[in-house]
């Protein structure tokens, strides 16, 4: 799962907060975390740092879920790879 579907999932939406009032509280504009949400954006970590201020977590949460995800697809990727050769 993505970080942005982990953070819509365990953030977002148990506090009913928008993209919108999360981009202001965190001082991003608006698409950066949609971008975010919908998977077209990765966890930076300037992002990370942000959302762990604002959410009093971990920064290494946000990279941890980031560096799992890309894991993930790169494993996807070569396993693809190897399956056509």
């Amino acid at each position: 799962m993505h970080p942005g579907r982990m953070l819509s999932t365990h953030f977002l939406v148990p506090s009913g907060m928008t993209q919108g009032e999360l981009a202001r509280l965190l001082g991003v504009s608006r698409r950066r975390v949609n971008e975010l949400l919908n998977g077209r954006r990765g966890v930076s970590p300037d992002t990370a740092l942000r959302l762990s201020t604002y959410f009093g977590t971990d920064p290494h949460l946000w990279t941890a879920w980031q560096a799992a995800f890309d894991l993930h697809q790169a494993w996807r990727q070569l396993r693809r790879q190897v399956i056509t050769k």
